[in-house]
């Protein structure tokens, strides 16, 4: 780190993705080196310091909340398994899928308004105070008598979540660099698949309350998720982080100059920290761009698999596999463990190497080669196998498809409307994940594996489109022909 006196006053230059140490000539120089370092009056190890606050406090928060979230929208299998598909009459026709599906409507359509409302009321605010509404909701779903009931939980619980996963995604783009961003948003899903990894086990645990206070097994694990959640979002309210540049402060944080540090972190990485006066047509501008929808259809072919897997593993482990109800509960965790490795390690590759559209067809490969192993073949362990790479390859490119997005877009707004459209397509993911898995096609489900292999291979199509169109336009960008995403400040797109 280079020390700097200027006119009396002291800093030392910032590198804008991974503290790279750089020589100046002066302070107030922000174009002097060839990695784009900027001055800053802290050393590299505050640099460091206040990073690493911003992940505790803000990825952290985020994560468990999304963990719980997760948790409260994918709990309906466990609740299958222990009983409230016999007692609601679940298993008459499609009613099961019906209750699945309902929740994704209204979470689809409230996505959009919901990014503008977290700008205008401020993370903290929003976010804490829909996770606590909606754990007062679950803690509902454990008292309903009716299938009908059920759905109407359902749909209250969409209209409250829409906001909180592209609420969560566009406030922790706000904060950080891009080639820092595929390990915070790996940490931040990792959280919420160590939930998925732990709810089967914690959901037998709720199971043993059977008959407590004349309550089946089933209705105590929404109650005490319900609860956990209320719990969660009530501390959320003190532990969330306003935007950067946002006017709701935030409890015992960074210090003004230590934002202004991040400020111009991102300012110099992609120069979009400015948030212009919202209009509708600045908002809804950015749809004519077509990539916009490319890196969308990713994530709604991505979540379609990840939504199947997490609604239907313990069913399929259960009457697919003919596991006992206890070992297809337990036996969730160990593949979403294993994702999570993947997902870390393909997340640093990513973030080291500049790289993001590699990593997504890396993980479609991985997915390809476990379907058709947890699918046609003979023997158990081969089949639970190919669950472990499925598992893997769907839930580490999630996080790999939002930042694959992230680093390929500018403007407050843009990013906004992206991250709305990004989690509504996921959400339709979700509406088509809640139908792959037909019960008429048990044991096998051919018709849900082959639906997943699609989704895969679709996505590799689309990188490799996106891929050939970053390459062209920067390679135009540098001849001077063309200005991308309109930075006059050598923005360009990462393949």
């Amino acid at each position: 780190m280079a020390h700097l006196t200027h006119h009396g006053k002291t800093g030392y230059v910032a590198g804008n993705d991974h503290y790279d140490d750089v020589n100046v000539k002066t302070l107030d120089s922000e174009k002097n080196s060839q990695d784009g370092g900027f001055a800053t009056e802290f050393t590299h190890a505050e640099q460091r310091a206040i990073i690493h606050r911003i992940d505790r406090r803000l990825v952290l928060t985020c994560g468990f909340m999304y963990c719980i979230s997760l948790m409260d929208r994918t709990n309906l299998s466990a609740a299958v398994v222990a009983g409230m598909a016999k007692e609601l009459k679940l298993t008459v026709g499609t009613r099961y899928s019906i209750v699945i599906l309902i929740f994704f409507i209204p979470y689809i359509i409230f996505q959009f308004p919901a990014t503008i409302v977290v700008r205008k009321l401020g993370p903290r605010n929003f976010l804490a105070g829909i996770t606590f509404m909606w754990g007062v909701v679950t803690i509902g779903m454990g008292f309903v008598k009716e299938w009908t009931g059920l759905i109407a939980c359902r749909i209250l619980l969409g209209v409250l979540e829409a906001g909180f996963f592209p609420g969560c995604v566009y406030l922790l783009s706000t904060w950080y660099a891009r080639f820092d961003m595929q390990k915070r948003y790996s940490v931040f899903y990792l959280i919420g698949s160590f939930a998925s990894a732990l709810a089967g086990i914690l959901a037998y645990g709720l199971m043993q309350m059977n008959g407590l206070a004349g309550y089946s097994g089933w209705r105590w694990i929404f109650i005490m998720e319900g609860i956990l959640t209320c719990v969660i979002g009530i501390g959320g309210y003190w532990f969330l982080v306003d935007f950067p540049d946002g006017k709701h402060k935030s409890w015992k944080f960074l210090s003004d100059r230590e934002i202004q540090f991040i400020i111009d972190r991102v300012e110099r990485d992609r120069g979009d920290t400015k948030l212009e006066p919202f209009t509708f047509g600045k908002f809804l501008r950015p749809a004519l761009d077509l990539k916009i929808w490319g890196f969308a259809m990713c994530f709604l072919c991505t979540t379609t698999v990840t939504y199947a897997i997490a609604y239907f593993l313990p069913i399929i482990l259960r009457n697919g596999m003919g596991f006992s109800i206890a070992a297809s509960q337990c036996l969730v965790a160990p593949p979403y463990a294993f994702a999570g490795i993947v997902m870390f390690c393909t997340a640093w590759v990513g973030d080291k190497y500049h790289i993001r559209g590699p990593i997504v067809v890396f993980n479609c490969v991985l997915a390809l080669i476990g379907l058709p192993l947890m699918g046609f073949a003979k023997q158990n362990a081969v089949r639970y196998f190919g669950v472990f790479l499925v598992t893997a390859g769907v839930n580490a490119n999630v996080p790999a498809v939002m930042t694959y997005q992230a680093n390929n877009i500018r403007g407050q707004w843009k990013r906004a409307l992206c991250s709305a459209s990004l989690v509504g397509f996921g959400g339709i993911g979700g509406i088509a994940g809640s139908l792959v898995f037909r019960s008429q096609d048990a044991p096998q489900y051919y018709p849900g594996i082959y639906a997943c292999i699609a989704c895969s291979g679709l996505i590799i199509i689309i990188v490799g489109i996106l891929t050939l169109k970053f390459i062209r336009d920067n390679k135009k960008a540098a001849e001077g022909k063309m200005i991308i995403e309109g930075s006059e400040t050598g923005f360009r797109y990462t393949l």
